[in-house]
């Protein structure tokens, strides 16, 4: 298992923190409201809610221990113990385990040697049995620190993680153009933007079917505000209203670049080459 990694919290380190989470704070009109983000924050200093990030965060937000303790035992997200590097997610829900979710999982295990909320000798792998992705167009998939690589087999998983713990860049199917470390997603999650939201493919063409079809067809929801079933009706005739997310258009993923198909080799980067963030 990975060393503890985490030292204590002082000097220039503290001050970090400090400054950090208070802008988490601010952030809210009550103050213990920012306990997930710090609890994101300290996680991305330590790879995991270590003894003095649950303080840090009591003393922060005028919590008992035990309430932070509550909170970060309740979520999955929150690790009590050394994570590695990379948080390896196979999604063993219904229709990923009928695609083929269990082998995946049961071969990765048997090939890194550990089992479920396990980390391998080196440091660099957690792996972990997941509830679903929200993914399941796309199934049997596996989440790399909450980046999705679609349509898995046992022997592109393998090729995955070894990569991984070999240093190299990898790309997730959709996403960002590479896959970054724990930490600094820990640090995403608490709020703070590493600029690299736009990056990579966006949403995959069996995703946005039912948008694509619904604009050919000039199809749009029923209203809602008590209108008769004859202006529903015309309405779901008529063209999409202004209110409508648009091609293009701040809340549209339809005409992002879509996801290309699964079954490239791994050598061929599915988003544009970016570092990784430490």
């Amino acid at each position: 298992m990975a060393t503890t990694g985490y030292e204590p919290y002082e000097g220039t380190k503290l001050e970090r923190l400090e400054r950090d989470a208070a802008t988490a704070v601010a952030r809210y009109p009550e103050p213990r409201s920012a306990l997930l983000p710090l609890l994101h924050l300290v996680q991305s200093e330590d790879g995991y809610v270590s003894p003095d990030g649950i303080a840090f965060c009591a003393r922060t937000l005028g919590l008992t221990t035990a309430e932070v303790s509550a909170v970060a035992t309740f979520y999955t997200q929150y690790k009590r113990h050394p994570n590695g590097d990379y948080t390896v997610g196979v999604c063993t829900n219904t229709l990923c385990a009928v695609m083929g979710g269990d082998a995946i999982y049961e071969e990765l295990s048997e090939h890194l040697g550990v089992g479920h909320d396990e980390t391998t000798a080196d440091g660099k792998i957690t792996l972990e049995r997941v509830e679903c992705n929200a993914a399941c167009d796309y199934a049997p998939v596996m989440m790399v620190n909450w980046e999705f690589f679609d349509n898995q087999t046992p022997a592109t998983a393998k090729d995955v993680v070894d990569r991984l713990r070999a240093g190299d860049e990898v790309a997730p199917t959709r996403g960002a153009a590479s896959v970054c470390s724990f930490k600094a997603m820990s640090r995403v999650l608490a709020g703070f933007s590493d600029g690299r939201a736009d990056e990579g493919a966006g949403a995959g063409p069996a995703t946005v079917a039912g948008t694509v079809l619904a604009r050919e067809k000039g199809w749009t929801a029923p209203t809602m505000d008590g209108s008769s079933s004859a202006d529903a009706t015309e309405t779901s005739n008529a063209p999409a209203a202004a209110s409508t997310p648009q091609p293009g258009g701040a809340q549209s993923s339809v005409d992002t670049p879509a996801a290309p198909p699964a079954g490239g080799t791994s050598d061929t980067p599915t988003g544009r080459d970016a570092s990784e963030e430490a």
